[in-house]
């Protein structure tokens, strides 16, 4: 079995760990441990998933050598508060990332958003709702699911995806791994540094009293602020510039017109995927 370890902040606060030689999906994983009654605080593990899904139930390819993790917490906080959990989870992903990639090779921002930002130097941003690119290409994923537990509280799964030495083929938009990033790390190495970055992030939010401060942490390593966007929804396409997020974690599009539409879900485009804005 991978020799996956807790972070020292993360054994620290308490925290469990249960790794997986091979497993469908860690988030399922939680999910039946949430229904049994876990009471939250346990990562689940794995460097090979079969069966992992994405957002909208969509596959997620997860080759052997790629991280797939997921973790259990029962957070004291209505449902609607619990969402912006997805904040906190981004910009400990972020955090991890940058631990552990070389000095001098990441550059963190919010311009180039398509990796427009020129050199050879990668760029890690945070591309709205729930992804990590690698100037424009997106190196990882973010799920979160809820589960009702025996005692009828709800239980908050939060699955994250890195792409450590492949990247899936055949996607509708760009992707990279770490190992195209030329970074010889670990799916075990970026495990760690997230289960501390996780810790770090998780304390401020505060049951949901300091999203403000997460929010603001997140939106300095954004992708796309200033440029023009284009979200693909249920109901059609929504154009314009994205103009911030909100204080809910809604995405704010300033369309042609001057009016500010606020965007709960959908597929965002950046530059010059904006004019096409495929539906992936």
């Amino acid at each position: 079995m991978k020799d996956f370890r807790l972070g020292e902040k993360a054994r620290a606060a308490g925290y469990r760990l249960q790794s997986f030689d091979s497993t469908a999906s860690t988030n399922t994983e939680a999910m039946d441990a949430a229904r049994a009654g876990d009471p939250g605080g346990v990562w689940f593990v794995t460097e090979h998933q079969t069966a992992g899904r994405g957002r909208r139930g969509r596959p997620w390819q997860s080759p052997v050598g790629n991280l797939a993790a997921s973790l259990l917490i029962v957070p004291d906080a209505d449902p609607a508060v619990a969402a912006t959990l997805g904040f906190v989870a981004g910009i400990a992903l972020n955090r991890a990332l940058s631990a552990i990639l070389p000095a001098g090779l990441v550059k963190v921002g919010i311009d180039g958003a398509d990796g427009e930002s020129g050199g050879s130097d990668a760029r890690i941003a945070l591309k709205w709702p729930n992804d990590v690119l690698a100037d424009g290409a997106k190196l990882a994923g973010i799920l979160l699911e809820a589960q009702k537990r025996p005692d009828g509280r709800h239980a908050i799964i939060i699955g994250f995806g890195v792409n450590v030495v492949a990247a899936p083929t055949g996607l509708p938009y760009p992707a990279v791994s770490l190992a195209g990033l030329k970074v010889e790390r670990e799916a075990a190495d970026v495990f760690e540094a997230l289960t501390d970055a996780w810790v770090e992030s998780f304390s401020l939010w505060r049951d949901g009293q300091g999203i403000a401060g997460v929010l603001s942490q997140w939106r300095s390593a954004a992708a796309g602020i200033g440029a023009p966007v284009a979200v693909s929804r249920n109901d059609g396409v929504v154009r314009g510039i994205f103009e911030t997020i909100d204080e809910s974690g809604r995405l704010i599009v300033r369309a042609d017109d001057q009016s500010r539409i606020a965007i709960t879900a959908g597929d965002v485009h950046f530059g010059a995927t904006a004019t096409v804005a495929n539906r992936v």
